[in-house]
């Protein structure tokens, strides 16, 4: 495969449509066997669009922020949403809310230019640490202990309407590693 020409920057409300396609393609790619195929199914452009819209202008006025990695021939291929830790109990400045790529890009770059990307905006925003919460049978979980993050606390929380344990992991220090070798399997999303 070709080697992408990737850029991160703030994601404007006109790439909502973008983001909502990478969203669901990463879910439907994700979580296939793991949460029920009538609700992957159900996920809807149209919904997700309006909610990325509704997010990008909230995050804007809660120091908050959604990025955009978009490659110069392919467009928009991945996003990340990042803010305020939303549990200060872990002991982390600020929270990866969401890291998702599109699953035709997947061990390209893409999840670690936007990781990169985001620990850039944290520093912006002087907050010194960084924490994300994975599915615990996201393969995104080994993606995130190769870029250096530390397995750091677990939790069972409910998505869509299910038990579902989760796994945090946390960078002290903003500082993505290099992975000794090039990403080849599912594990640049969240």
């Amino acid at each position: 495969m070709d080697d992408l020409a990737l850029s991160v920057r703030t994601a404007r409300p006109e790439d909502a449509a973008d983001l909502a396609r990478i969203y669901i393609e990463s879910w439907q790619d994700t979580y296939a066997g793991v949460i029920s195929h009538t609700l992957l199914g159900a996920m809807s452009p149209r919904t997700h669009t309006t909610r990325w819209q509704a997010t990008i202008r909230t995050m804007e006025k809660h120091s908050g922020t959604v990025l955009v990695a978009e490659d110069a021939r392919f467009g928009a291929v991945g996003l990340c949403s990042l803010g305020k830790a939303r549990d200060g109990g872990c002991g982390y400045d600020g929270e990866v809310y969401t890291l998702y790529v599109d699953p035709a890009f997947l061990g390209r770059g893409a999840g670690r230019a936007l990781l990169t990307g985001a620990f850039e905006a944290f520093k912006d925003r002087k907050l010194r640490s960084c924490l994300i919460w994975a599915h615990a049978q996201n393969n995104a979980c080994f993606f995130y202990e190769a870029m250096g993050g530390r397995r750091v606390a677990t939790r069972t929380t409910r998505l869509l309407g299910e038990l579902t344990p989760e796994i945090g992991f946390g960078w002290k220090r903003l500082a993505a590693r290099k992975p000794a070798r090039p990403m080849q399997s599912r594990s640049d999303q969240s």
